[in-house]
């Protein structure tokens, strides 16, 4: 096996002096560059006809996480440091970098900084691999049916790039700075093009062409560029003759095939290589024949962060212009945030006025969850050196959205289903100033949420083991010293969700326990957990004995995504989640899907709004469309 050399972080500065010293030695040549500019983007700005809905998921299939080696987990087994275990190139692992695709036998990464390399072809590890460990799950981002954005939406750059993830193509001058854009990865494919496993749709780079357009310059957007140094590098000598600022994507880290940095080093000045940021730490600032070039990351979220960060700066500057002024503002924080000691951190924040008080509940923070951009209402800064930040705690926000829309936004912590996308759609559609803004925290999390003060609404199906009743004991044991009530919501039909045909012939809950078939589970406190708890329970089967127990989701269509990439043979969800996948689908058992609400808020004109769509005709012909849904008495109110 012949060994690459692989590149080495130079520096892990902060922003402010990384900012300093790149600014520093480009403001020379940026001074006078200031340039006319006439393009605009087909869909930026535009306001959205319909709702759009993603085509494909995201990733479309299984993805290495980090850099490493894949390997067979069941054969790491045993593995301590008393007990290294070596393992042989080819039949026992392979080397694997970020965003490859695990294929079978392969079933999880190790770290190559966990690594011992023995000779060429074996290596030695000293920690067992569990399944699945620093795997990305076919679906993590966006999965086939979700709803990407509303009708009557103002399109963004991050929508553009959330759109092209999702498989949509269609929907229905002052001088500027040239800025090139040079898409990197022998895996990025054009959105164009046929999917395929193995192969990422190339969205960044056409998000940041919209950012260009959105801050002043003009986008010159280059092919993608395969993993080759010198094909990256004749690319970057000719988009710097041909612009004023130039962006390199991916390529940034210190992988096998990140040549960013050292073809920077060869051709022109490496100022920074690494800054303590994240996400966003493996950003590159340098300078190639007087022109400022920028290397960012490729997952979607570092690569937003350090766009905004430091190309965006760079272009008013080319135009002669201060940035505007971020707007900030102080909310409360609905679950506890953990945090690196090395690093600030950017987490996206869904903001919403509950009696008051602005609630800011965290978005998934993983680097390539574009939909937690287009979610984002505002953005908070976690400090380095600061461990995380606990619930109920000022913290201060940045604006992304105005607060009108925010204000304006019903707050829904709780269960996930599909409907809730249905509803948030249906609500903006016929009252366009309204919003409906969901966090899925489970069940219980829902509940925790009203009683803090921290939601307007909680979606919940919580079955009462003693009575068989769903939700109202549970209101009464945990919010008990508040005026409470339940609005009903549907019924739905849970169940077990298999591949198509049944490869594994799984006919019931008992099946969980044998020896061929993995599980994928729901996170602690969700209703769907609790029922499988009680079904276990009722059945006499011990939750070791189920493979696949401790793998958590936190939505039915992630749990859905798992079963049809082959991660699990089988989960347990809502039959709408199963048929939007293509799965085929055991019954279990009819629920009780309702929304508990402190009683004071149905006054309020938009939980009036909200009861009107769960009445109207349009929500129950919708419902029937999905599969698994009963309609008895939607929006009739029980006083707890």
């Amino acid at each position: 096996m012949k060994k690459t050399k692989r590149n080495i972080y130079l520096s892990n500065i902060e922003v402010n002096e990384a900012k300093k010293l790149f600014f520093n030695e480009i403001n020379k040549s940026i001074k006078d560059k200031k340039e006319e500019t006439v393009s605009v983007y087909d869909s930026l700005n535009r306001i959205s006809a319909k709702p759009i809905f993603a085509e494909i998921s995201s990733p479309y299939f299984n993805a290495s996480a980090m850099d490493g080696i894949a390997v067979i987990s069941n054969k790491t087994y045993g593995a301590d440091e008393r007990n290294p275990k070596r393992l042989k190139i080819n039949e026992e692992y392979i080397y694997i970098d970020t965003g490859d695709p695990i294929k079978e036998p392969f079933d999880a990464v190790i770290m190559i900084e966990d690594v011992a390399l023995v000779d060429d072809e074996t290596v030695e590890i000293i920690k067992a691999a569990s399944p699945w460990q620093h795997v990305r799950p076919m679906g993590e981002d966006i999965v086939a049916g979700e709803m990407i954005i509303p009708a009557y939406h103002k399109v963004t750059p991050v929508d553009i790039g959330a759109m092209l993830c999702g498989g949509i193509l269609d929907i229905d001058v002052i001088k500027k700075p040239r800025v090139g854009i040079i898409p990197t990865g022998t895996e990025i494919i054009e959105p164009e093009d046929n999917i395929e496993v193995g192969k990422i749709i190339d969205s960044n780079s056409v998000m940041f062409e919209a950012m260009v357009k959105t801050y002043g310059g003009i986008p010159k957007r280059y092919k993608p560029i395969p993993d080759d140094y010198e094909l990256i590098k004749e690319k970057i000598l000719q988009a710097v003759k041909e612009n004023d600022i130039v962006v390199v994507n991916a390529g940034s880290s210190a992988g096998r095939e990140d040549y960013t940095s050292k073809i920077i080093k060869e051709i022109g000045n490496l100022i920074v290589h690494g800054v303590a940021v994240k996400p966003g730490k493996p950003a590159i600032l340098g300078n190639v024949e007087g022109k400022p070039i920028v290397g960012i990351p490729g997952y979607p979220v570092s690569a937003y962060i350090v766009f905004e960060t430091f190309v965006k700066e760079l272009i008013y500057k080319y135009q002669g212009i201060k940035q505007e002024k971020k707007q900030f503002i102080k909310g409360t924080l609905s679950k506890r945030l953990m945090s690196s000691l090395k690093h600030l951190e950017y987490v996206r924040m869904k903001l919403g006025k509950v009696s008051g008080k602005l609630v800011a509940t965290p978005l998934n923070r993983g680097a390539g969850v574009t939909m937690s951009l287009v979610k984002a209402d505002g953005i908070t800064k976690i400090p380095k050196n600061v461990e995380g930040i606990e619930v109920g705690e000022t913290i201060e926000i940045e604006l992304l959205k105005d607060m009108e829309s925010i204000e304006n936004t019903i707050v829904s912590i709780g269960s996930h289903d599909l409907i809730m996308d249905i509803l948030a759609n249906m609500i903006h559609e016929r009252y366009h100033e309204i919003n409906l803004s969901s966090a899925h925290v489970g069940s219980l999390g829902g509940v925790m949420a009203l009683k803090r003060g921290e939601a307007h609404i909680s979606p919940i199906h919580l079955l009462d083991e003693k009575t068989g009743i769903y939700n109202i004991e549970h209101l009464k044991k945990y919010l008990k010293n508040k005026n409470i009530s339940l609005i009903k919501g549907v019924k739905r039909l849970q169940g077990l969700m298999v591949k198509k045909n049944n490869p594994k012939k799984i006919s019931s809950i008992n099946d969980l326990e044998r020896e061929d078939v993995v599980f994928v589970n729901r996170q602690k406190g969700s209703g769907t957990r609790i029922l499988l708890d009680f079904k276990l329970k009722e059945l006499n089967i011990d939750n070791s004995k189920v493979k696949g127990y401790d793998r958590e989701m936190t939505t039915h269509m992630t749990v859905a995504s798992a079963v049809l990439s082959g991660t699990a043979d089988v989960g347990l969800g809502i039959q709408s989640s199963a048929k939007a996948m293509g799965l085929d689908f055991i019954p279990i058992g009819e629920e009780e899907y309702d929304f508990a609400i402190i009683s004071e808020f149905l006054e309020d004109e938009k939980i009036k709004r909200f009861i009107e769509i769960l009445k109207s005709k349009e929500f129950s012909v919708m419902l029937e469309s999905l599969g698994g849904y009963k309609i008895e008495e939607p929006g009739r109110i029980i006083n707890i």
